[in-house]
């Protein structure tokens, strides 16, 4: 086989990845409608709803994994204006509505409504989603998103009441190396995915950067990230 003909195998997977992506947005919209009808049961209600949270998170692995192939190719978009927090909560609020309907979690928001960031807002839009679906997986009943500035940062956090990050996230959320190792239950895809997004928002030398926590006081994990 020729040069010309050798398979760039990661090209066709990010081309493969972009087509799935269209068709499971395709899907998800098709879950809403038939979800929303109104001759549904509460059970078949709850039913789509899990069908449509299940189809969000392969769409948001798809999403990343697109993501972090133009990344490491030196062409991801990135476009950093001025933006309202606020819409980035309400969007990913939107967005999960349909599983938010069916289950007994509360959301409280703790933002002022005219608190600004510098951001890209589909990227940071996309980030703040991967999380927040994460904690509709572990969280008990309540899940609190929260934004405020602080030394010259802003700070956008995601809390639960689930039981908290594993040790080797909390270990690769304040280092270099991500673990991928699926035994443990999560890959780190989605923490690889935030710290190189974060990384993006750079402003003179200070650089985005993403912190987990587990709460001291009570159960339960805080993801924090931190732009200039």
């Amino acid at each position: 086989m020729s040069d010309q003909e050798k398979l760039d195998f990661s090209t066709i997977l990010a081309t493969s990845v972009h087509d799935m992506k269209n068709s499971l947005f395709m899907l998800l919209q098709s879950i809403e409608v038939l979800g929303s009808a109104d001759n549904l049961t509460d059970q078949q209600h709850k039913s789509f709803a899990d069908l449509h949270y299940q189809t969000s998170r392969v769409n948001s692995t798809l999403m990343q994994l697109l993501a972090l192939y133009r990344s490491d190719k030196k062409e991801l978009p990135i476009y950093i204006d001025e933006h309202c927090v606020v819409d980035v909560f309400t969007e990913v609020i939107d967005k999960n509505q349909t599983y938010l309907n069916c289950h007994d979690i509360e959301i409280n928001v703790d933002v002022d409504d005219d608190l600004m960031g510098y951001f890209d807002i589909d990227l940071i839009t996309y980030l703040i989603g991967d999380i927040f679906v994460n904690a509709l997986r572990h969280a008990q009943k309540t899940i609190h998103l929260r934004a405020f500035s602080k030394d010259g940062l802003l700070n956008i956090q995601v809390e639960d009441d689930g039981e908290g990050y594993p040790e080797h996230m909390l270990a690769a959320s304040q280092n270099n190396q991500t673990d991928f190792n699926a035994n443990k239950g999560r890959s780190g895809l989605g923490l690889l995915f935030a710290k190189r997004i974060a990384a993006e928002h750079k402003n003179k030398q200070i650089q985005g950067h993403i912190l987990c926590e587990n709460k001291l006081q009570s159960k339960g994990g805080v993801f924090t990230l931190r732009l200039p």
